[in-house]
């Protein structure tokens, strides 16, 4: 018997991204809601899970895992019955991982973090400009990567699309996806809004989180 916690709240993208990678497995688990504003990710319970403090944190049978994206390659190689989501040919990996840092680096910690931990923890109102201009060359580069393929990683659905699906699905908190100039972008969203499990476990959050970081009343500066 599998015997999953996962440890997060909905309103965080690689939250989302476990969640959408569980829920294609169809592993049951244990939602453990945790309270960020109220600092609970700094308890010392949680911290003796994941000294990082951060969120996702997966416990499964008694062991823990932090960072989305060893969680979600954790989960395809464990628990899934064909490698389609993570492949094991070398290149098709290569290509994944590539996509699974970009997310990491660039569109989480260049785009997302970087404005919403200021805006809404700190109370920023005013964001440099120089922020929407990261978050315009990240649309262009997953156009750029959607190129004569209809997924992220290549022609069928890997874990990649369930990480930089939840963040780009993000990102137009910030600035709005121009269905025109991003039309890969567009039709590839779209694609994945069929899976039965998209709703609940990405677009729910998403619209929340952008909700809250509309709220703000944030601007860019000129």
């Amino acid at each position: 018997m599998v015997k999953l916690t996962l440890y997060g709240l909905d309103l965080s993208p690689p939250v989302r991204a476990v969640k959408l990678t569980l829920a294609a497995l169809n592993l049951p688990y244990e939602y453990v809601n945790v309270n960020i504003v109220g600092r609970e990710q700094l308890s010392a319970a949680y911290v003796e899970k994941n000294p990082q403090h951060t969120v996702p944190t997966l416990e499964d049978d008694g062991q823990f895992i932090w960072d989305s994206h060893a969680i979600i390659a954790y989960l395809v190689s464990k628990y899934a019955p064909t490698d389609d989501l993570y492949p094991k040919d070398l290149l098709q990996r290569a290509i994944v991982d590539q996509r699974l840092h970009f997310d990491t680096g660039v569109v989480f910690a260049n785009g997302i973090r970087s404005i919403s931990k200021p805006v809404i923890f700190f109370g920023q109102t005013t964001v440099p400009k120089e922020r929407y201009d990261a978050i315009i060359e990240i649309y262009d580069f997953v156009e750029t990567f959607l190129g004569g393929h209809d997924y992220i990683a290549g022609d069928h659905l890997t874990i990649a699309d369930f990480s930089l699906v939840s963040s780009v699905s993000s990102l137009v908190a910030f600035v709005d996806l121009d269905p025109v100039k991003y039309g890969r972008i567009n039709a590839w969203v779209k694609r994945l809004e069929q899976l039965p499990y998209y709703e609940e476990a990405n677009a729910k959050g998403a619209r929340q989180l952008v909700a809250i970081l509309k709220k703000t009343n944030f601007t860019f500066e000129n």
